[in-house]
């Protein structure tokens, strides 16, 4: 079986956990003997191509008719982009995104020539439409020269560019949600984003959903069958993952909080968790790793409620540096207000890092050995951080039972389902 995937980003070079659940959901694919070619929009040759075959969209030549052309344009809408609208984003677009216009946008795309190739920043920068479109372009010229039988497209990014290929091939297509605008927005969603995410979902054969907890929305939301909503799991792959031994440079005790600092993971229950602990608890220090829209907001919280000294905040981090976030962790916490799944925890799980998660994380689906609270619980996620601080034998049993539990979450087991997903299109 080969299968035509598209996707926005591929390790090493991510900005969250939406490249990493790529990388090792095609890894288990391999393992099932499931051939895939990546489309990703800017490929750097770094990537590992051991189990995949990687198409660089920025050398591919636009291949389409202006006739073809022209019937993308449907597909798309052309507006300014928030922030709040990106998935995984970097500290360094936050600003460019919010006060940037692309008004015209439409109009240079209509203008590329035939055969003339586009390089691609593969970012979720501030002209992040213009590229989703000429992905799409892209994805026309693929799907006409390429051999396939099933076409997947990971999130919003990319469903353009699975409809167009769907629509040059005849083949069937299978689009994956690792989050929904009303994850990223709550209820302030974003109305055009929320349509290119509902058309990719009607356009679809089938419709992979991270989670329970995601499946619900895609159905209640989106207003899509449930007869062609399926459920597959996050898993984790640790082949290449160390638990690093790394001697602290503090006695205190380090409580740690690691993604991007937005709405939808809930930074202010930290914070507001933390003042708590500190009453009763005073020995410990709170670590806040990541970036995002409310980072000065946070910064400022803690301000006023006089814990500074108590806190840190490090910034993004990504690959080594995490795993020596974890090393000094005694507790790590991720109090999301809606998070799809969460592969966050399964990491700081391996790293004997005993875990706490919101009830509203689709993680919280198949771990038993994390301590679970609702998000707004600010109360009990206190009294949680301090169990896990101050009994040693509740947080050694977390540890050793949690360590069993995520070594058995493997990417081959959710690349099965997968491909059974595939079986069930053709």
């Amino acid at each position: 079986m080969k299968v035509l995937m598209f996707g926005w980003e591929f390790p090493p070079h991510i900005a969250g956990g939406l490249g990493t659940a790529c990388y090792g959901l095609t890894k288990g694919l391999a393992k099932n003997e499931v051939d895939i070619m990546f489309v990703m929009p800017r490929a750097s040759g770094d990537e590992d191509g051991s189990a995949v075959r990687i198409l660089n969209a920025s050398d591919v030549p636009i291949l389409a008719t202006v006739n073809e052309l022209e019937s993308f344009w449907k597909h798309v809408n052309f507006y300014e982009v928030g922030s709040n609208l990106i998935p995984y984003v970097g500290p360094e677009e936050f600003e460019t995104l919010v006060h940037h216009n692309i008004k015209g946008t439409k109009e240079k795309i209509r203008r590329i020539g035939f055969g003339q190739t586009y390089t691609f920043s593969g970012k979720y920068g501030a002209n992040l439409m213009e590229e989703v479109a000429r992905y799409a372009m892209v994805a026309a010229t693929i799907a006409q020269r390429e051999q396939f039988d099933v076409i997947h497209a990971h999130d919003w990014l990319t469903y353009i560019a699975g409809i167009v290929a769907k629509k040059v091939s005849g083949k069937p297509l299978v689009v994956h949600v690792h989050a929904t605008e009303f994850d990223r927005s709550g209820e302030n969603i974003n109305q055009r984003v929320y349509d290119i995410e509902r058309q990719g979902m009607l356009e679809a054969d089938r419709v992979i959903t991270v989670s329970n907890l995601t499946r619900n929305i895609v159905i209640t939301r989106y207003g899509i069958s449930p007869d062609k909503v399926v459920t597959v799991h996050n898993a984790v792959d640790f082949q290449n993952h160390l638990v690093i031994d790394e001697e602290r440079g503090v006695d205190d005790k380090i409580v740690t909080f690691l993604g991007r600092i937005t709405y939808q993971k809930g930074p202010e229950y930290f914070i507001e968790a933390a003042a708590k602990v500190l009453k009763s608890f005073p020995k410990v220090r709170f670590v806040m790793a990541g970036s995002g829209d409310m980072f000065h907001n946070t910064i400022r919280r803690v301000a006023q409620l006089g814990i500074a000294s108590h806190f840190h905040f490090t910034g993004f981090l990504r690959g080594a540096d995490v795993q020596r976030m974890f090393a000094n962790s005694d507790v790590y916490v991720m109090p999301s207000v809606s998070e799809p799944f969460g592969i966050s925890p399964l990491e700081a799980m391996h790293s004997n890092v005993p875990t706490i998660i919101s009830k509203q994380s689709g993680v919280a689906e198949v771990l038993k050995y994390a301590m679970k609270v609702d998000f707004w619980d600010v109360n009990a996620l206190a009294d949680a951080i301090y169990g896990l601080l101050a009994y040693p034998a509740l947080s050694n049993m977390m540890v050793r039972c949690g360590l069993e539990e995520v070594n058995a979450l493997k990417w081959e087991h959710a690349a099965q389902q997968v491909k059974k997903v595939y079986k069930s299109t053709i």
